[in-house]
């Protein structure tokens, strides 16, 4: 299909692989159908101007949108009283060697329920401080967000707002969280590359789980 082969390639291998190369165009074109759906969506609900605290004191919501009008939330399960989320941290590992090149087109904040000094001592060893993290301990942001449940246990949840006409609009939300499948939850797989590394391999994910970097 390709009219590609490789070196002592056997006639079922290169069938095999032209029936996947199909499935993987399929799947290209998939994604970007999607993502075009998700590029149509009209504007959400006008959003809240929600104090956080960083190391500085409060900063409101619009605050964080910095020079851009696009805004991506993350928010990290790290809860007052409970500990760092390894899944969470791995995803963190991956988003500070691309947040230069993020950062020429969209504003990146992390969102945590604890207080500033325990999110810094968290942060720090780690070397994610080039991300900008913000407690959100003292507004109601991981209720109305879907990163706090009722009963206070806290989702990994992804949720991006925009600025238009001075306005903040909430766009997108991880939602897949909330819908059941059989592949629950990876409802942010498409913003981690740990996975996609994987996929290519012949092992696969398996049952790989990260563990805390610099625990």
């Amino acid at each position: 299909m390709s009219g590609t082969s490789f070196p002592n390639e056997s006639e079922a291998y290169r069938h095999k692989r032209d029936e996947l190369l199909e499935a993987e165009i399929a799947l290209r074109e998939q994604i970007e159908s999607v993502a075009e759906l998700r590029r149509g969506l009209p504007l959400g609900g006008e959003a809240e101007n929600y104090q956080f605290l960083d190391e500085n004191g409060p900063v409101s919501l619009e605050d964080l949108f910095g020079d851009h009008d696009t805004l991506i939330i993350y928010s990290y399960m790290f809860a007052e009283d409970s500990d760092p989320c390894p899944m969470c941290s791995a995803f963190m590992d991956s988003v500070v060697g691309q947040l230069h090149h993020i950062a020429q087109r969209v504003s990146f904040v992390v969102a945590a329920r604890s207080s500033v000094p325990r999110i810094q001592k968290l942060v720090v060893p780690r070397g994610w401080g080039e991300i900008r993290w913000v407690s959100a301990s003292e507004n109601s942001y991981p209720v109305d967000y879907k990163s706090e449940m009722p009963n206070g246990a806290q989702v990994p949840m992804c949720n991006v707002f925009v600025k238009r006409e001075g306005r903040i609009h909430h766009f997108w939300n991880a939602e897949m969280f909330f819908a059941q499948s059989e592949f629950h939850p990876r409802h942010i797989d498409m913003l981690w590359p740990l996975w996609h590394i994987f996929d290519i391999t012949p092992e696969g994910r398996g049952e790989f789980i990260p563990g805390l970097k610099h625990s």
